[in-house]
């Protein structure tokens, strides 16, 4: 494996430094090394293939292709630093991102292939397209909730007809986008949707509720083989050490942003099942984003959810665990209206409003009284959302109201609500 890294990294720098008359075997292998990073080779047990010519016309570059040789072949490493370009725009930077680490997709694949007695390979597509489930899926040109039954990603726990509606309808992978019906989709297409249900629904969440329609999700790009392409931003962690003022307006921005999930027009209440710091980001103007999207549970407050069942054996199959864990979250009865606050305060907030901006009379006492109520779980709801409002109320007086904030400037001057 080492001497196989090694040949690619030397054609990499070869052709960063250019060769006066290339022969084309660098380029098949530099090609074969492309599709086997992408994990196209692995396709159909993939996302999809929208944003492959990107790659391939080198208009997707990693920040440090050359440098990263040993971050490439980690198992720990996930997602790199990248730039993207198109006709409209210079270049960008972006996220490019496995569907879950090396270590893991290699259980997970592995999984797949013990699953149908096969040992540790096999034909991943053909075991899964065997499947009673898949086949299932085969039959049906509608998505409906038993066909999802089993798999553990967090906003499939009480998934309704209209939510299932919403991501065929919003996924992009396949020509004819728009329509909740299936008719058009190949069987490869069932495939990668099923697929990526099953192991991870970050790219679902941002193309159902992309931030161009005022949701707080970075831009999706595409997909290529088993690796995801979002817009980049700064990791907020960076911004713990900045002045009050500008903790103050993420702190602001993260409990507005949590309230609007949980509430808005469309009558889906996205909620927090697990958090931290490295769940959100900033762009250029100062907004807050959610980065990782793995994390979210979402309820049809409209079409409500059906009671929580005992799953059949029919249910649990392979697809149950792709994602590297079995376990299935609480039952969406269980959701207390508070939950995100109560993570959110706890895990984050805590890091950007700290005792020492009390001590030094920039930060009333009061919002680290309220901020104790909103972390603490033991408290009612009605008391932690009223604790929530009381702080956002106290950080509204500490925001600035600068051109460094262009997502809130210059309309700040002249209305308090911005």
């Amino acid at each position: 494996m080492a001497g196989i890294w090694s040949e690619v990294w030397t054609l990499y720098i070869i052709l960063a430094l250019g060769t006066p008359d290339p022969s084309p075997a660098p380029q098949e292998k530099l090609n074969d090394f492309r599709r086997i990073l992408l994990g196209l080779d692995k396709c159909n047990a993939c996302t999809g293939t929208s944003i492959c010519k990107k790659f391939f016309k080198d208009e997707i570059r990693f920040e440090r292709w050359l440098t990263a040789q040993s971050n490439l072949s980690s198992a720990d490493v996930r997602s790199y630093e990248g730039n993207y370009t198109d006709s409209t725009a210079g270049w960008r930077p972006v996220v490019v991102s496995r569907l879950m680490s090396p270590h893991l997709q290699q259980i997970s694949d592995n999984s797949i292939c013990t699953s149908a007695g096969k040992g540790k390979s096999c034909s991943i597509e053909a075991v899964l397209k065997a499947t009673s489930r898949f086949q299932r899926w085969v039959r049906s040109n509608v998505l409906l909730p038993s066909m999802v039954k089993g798999l553990v990603t967090p906003m499939l726990r009480c998934p309704s007809q209209r939510l299932l509606d919403r991501i065929v309808r919003r996924y992009f992978e396949v020509t004819d986008v728009g329509s909740v019906q299936m008719k058009h989709f190949s069987e490869k297409d069932k495939l990668r949707l099923l697929y990526t249900l099953a192991v991870n629904q970050q790219p679902f969440i941002m193309q159902m509720f992309p931030g161009a329609e005022g949701w707080p999700f970075l831009r999706y790009h595409g997909s290529c083989g088993r690796m995801m392409v979002w817009a980049g931003s700064t990791p907020l962690r960076n911004l713990f050490s900045s002045p009050l003022e500008r903790r103050a307006d993420i702190a602001y921005q993260l409990l507005h942003m949590t309230q609007s999930l949980s509430s808005n027009s469309l009558q889906f209440s996205l909620f927090y099942t697990n958090i931290s710091e490295d769940m959100f980001g900033t762009l250029d103007d100062n907004r807050v984003f959610i980065v990782d999207t793995s994390n979210i549970g979402i309820i049809d407050l409209k079409e409500g959810y059906p009671p929580d069942e005992d799953l059949l054996p029919e249910h649990l199959d392979v697809f149950s665990c792709l994602s590297g864990s079995c376990e299935r979250l609480p039952p969406c009865e269980t959701v207390q209206a508070a939950q995100s606050f109560v993570l959110l305060c706890k895990h984050v907030i805590n890091n950007l409003l700290l005792p020492n901006d009390v001590q030094s009379g920039h930060l009333p006492k009061e919002a680290v009284s309220f901020l104790a109520i909103c972390a603490d779980q033991s408290q009612s709801d009605q008391r932690i959302i009223a604790a929530v409002q009381t702080l956002k109320d106290i950080l509204q007086t500490l925001r600035p109201c600068s051109a460094l904030y262009g997502y809130r400037y210059p309309e700040c001057l002249y209305n308090d609500k911005f």
